[in-house]
């Protein structure tokens, strides 16, 4: 039977031979058929995004790319990825999410491994997770890991992880990982009804990158972006401490909390708004009084007192890992402790005499606008 079968191979070959030549090679590289398809597809190895199942290196016209500060997602390491169809380019903004075309690709992956301060040693990925560029707007799937490493699998309904580590500091730590479901996607990528990115913004992304140059300026030579200026805003990276402690709070703020602390975010009706652009006191949360007692205000009066951290409603909720309590509410199960250090050492580093600039009548009616 096994010479019978090698005939028919040997038969077949010369048969197509005849016809034009050998059989053509599966297609390589991204699929843009199933990107733009209307189903999420089984495996994540069916984009073609990566040369291999198991996502080690990005296919011909994926990048690679990393933010300023990226966002606290219980110490996980994160991989992101970039595609964008041949011939199109993202149409540059200065402020908001760049515009991406139809059929561009944003890849994000979350690894861990046994020793965070040595995280290239036995890392271990966990998830993948990606936001397609449909016709119709931006559809988020998610994808997790199996125990090998050798494939990630459409979860749509999510899934829950215990992890073991020794976390930055050094400490024995078990996470309670939290995979979000499909829909829950929406909870931090909202922008009024639409779900949109967070991170590819000019100011989040200034910087050099994974390959070591910067990132606009290799975004732009490699036709990903098109309209980006000579001068671009950049965040303050969060742990130089030879910046303003201003600047690094606010700059942790915006990845960390402004995506539902905005104006269009799903936690606009707070009036806590954190994005980069806010000045008003009193949407910072300056002398502001919280939407709504309960338990996540505790004994605070104030979501943030200035001069005081102990009394801020923000710290109470940063420093919290209960559920109903915590702030973020999703994407983390720990608590941040070198955000909240930088937190708390804004809060009680604002002068006191602030209560007077931020109760004016006209303070308090630019609060309310």
């Amino acid at each position: 039977m096994t010479a019978l079968k090698g005939r028919l191979a040997i038969l077949l070959a010369v048969a197509l031979a005849a016809c034009g030549g050998p059989a053509e090679e599966a297609p390589t590289g991204p699929r843009l058929d199933l990107i733009l398809a209307d189903r999420a597809a089984p495996n994540l190895s069916d984009y073609g995004l990566f040369k291999d199942a198991a996502a080690t290196e990005p296919a011909e016209g994926v990048a690679a790319y990393d933010l300023i500060n990226p966002l606290f997602t219980d110490h996980a390491l994160k991989h992101r990825f970039v595609y964008v169809p041949e011939g199109e380019a993202a149409a540059y903004s200065g402020s908001d999410v760049f515009e991406f075309p139809v059929g561009t690709v944003l890849a994000k992956t979350f690894a861990f491994a046994p020793d965070l301060r040595a995280p290239e040693a036995g890392q271990y990925k966990v998830e993948t997770r990606l936001l397609i560029r449909k016709a119709d707007g931006w559809a988020a799937y998610p994808y997790v890991w199996n125990a090998e490493g050798t494939e990630a699998a459409y979860a749509p309904a999510g899934g829950a992880q215990s992890i073991d580590v020794i976390d930055p500091a050094g400490d024995t730590l078990t996470i309670d990982y939290a995979i979000p479901n499909r829909n829950q996607c929406k909870t931090c990528h909202q922008a009024g009804e639409d779900l949109v990115p967070i991170g590819p913004k000019a100011r989040h992304l200034n910087h050099a990158g994974p390959y070591g140059v910067n990132q606009i300026a290799d975004w732009t030579a490699r036709g990903l972006l098109d309209g980006a200026p000579d001068i671009v805003p950049a965040d303050a990276p969060v742990g130089d401490q030879s910046l303003p402690l201003e600047a690094r709070t606010r700059a942790y703020l915006e990845i960390n909390c402004a995506h539902c602390h905005k104006a269009d975010g799903s936690a606009s009706n707070t009036g806590l708004w954190l994005d980069a652009a806010e000045t008003r006191p009193v949407r910072l949360g300056v002398l502001k009084h919280p939407t709504a007692a309960g338990r996540g205000s505790g004994d605070g009066i104030y979501v943030i007192a200035p001069g005081d951290a102990d009394a801020s409603i923000f710290v109470y909720r940063m420093a919290s890992a209960e559920a109903g309590i915590a702030m973020p509410e999703l994407g983390r199960s720990i608590i941040d402790e070198d955000g909240l250090e930088l937190v708390r050492a804004w809060i009680d580093g604002m002068a006191h005499n602030v209560e007077n600039e931020v109760n004016t009548p006209q303070a308090l009616r630019a609060g309310r606008d």
